[in-house]
């Protein structure tokens, strides 16, 4: 009899919990990953608009408030950003920590930071 080719049972069931668990890993990850990528675009638009460029505080928060509104980030507030001049650029960081539970008592934290200035 000549050599077979395929996959057993077995292997075709450990590559699915395999493939279940990064599945699910990827699914309870990615929303933040997602949510973070807002939060950056969000920040570097607020800083960049140039009705902001002479703007109190005050009115900086609340233009990326309504930004943030319009996103639907529910992760940091307006009161959560550090707003800055840095000559006459106006810069905008932030930094928070998301905690995300995997199951029963292991979860997984990620401390998400970022800033308008130009990297």
């Amino acid at each position: 009899m000549k050599h077979q080719r395929g996959f057993s049972l077995n292997q075709m069931m450990v590559g699915g919990v395999i493939f279940f668990i990064v599945a699910l890993l990827a699914m309870k990850v990615l929303p933040e990953w997602i949510e973070y990528g807002k939060v950056v675009k969000t920040i570097k638009a607020t800083a960049q608009d140039t009705t902001l460029k002479d703007g109190s505080v005050a009115q900086v928060r609340a233009a990326w408030t309504k930004r943030a509104e319009l996103d639907e980030i529910h992760s940091i507030t307006a009161q959560d950003l550090d707003i800055t001049k840095d000559g006459n650029e106006l810069v905008i960081a932030f930094e928070y920590s998301r905690k995300v539970p995997l199951f029963s008592n292991v979860s997984l934290v990620f401390d998400f930071e970022g800033s308008s200035a130009k990297q």
